[in-house]
């Protein structure tokens, strides 16, 4: 009784895997074909999509840190209009030191001006990169 039952079940492997071997009918084949390939046309277009979104990404942080390097180089500009308007005010004051009475409070009155004008300036120029 094993020996037929074991025939038969040898019978039953050999004309499973001689049915794999078996071809599909070309209507068959055309419809998984087709499917395939809208398949792959799916994932390459969901690829394309996340790659897209990926460099949109990247161009975004390159854009951040491009402003805020923008932004530094401004503020450090700023610093240094405003130090050398300083500097210059500073010598314009002793300059003024050697004249008297209303010369003197003109000049002085000149420099301040300068002074805040130069600031204003730096400030303006700052202030358009933002």
């Amino acid at each position: 009784m094993n020996k037929i039952k074991s025939l038969a079940l040898c019978t039953l492997c050999i004309a499973a895997l001689a049915a794999c071997n078996k071809a599909e009918a070309p209507a068959e084949v055309a419809e998984d074909v087709s499917s395939a390939q809208q398949e792959a046309a799916g994932e390459t277009g969901e690829a394309r999509q996340d790659a897209a979104e990926a460099n949109l990404d990247a161009q975004q942080n390159v854009g951040g840190e491009l402003q805020d390097s923008a932004k530094t180089a401004a503020a450090g500009a700023y610093d240094v209009a405003v130090t050398r308007a300083e500097g210059e005010h500073k010598v314009a004051i002793e300059k003024c030191e050697a004249m008297s009475g209303d010369a003197q409070k003109l000049c002085k009155d000149q420099a301040d001006a300068a002074l805040a004008s130069a600031k204003s300036a730096a400030e303006a120029q700052r202030d358009a990169v933002k």
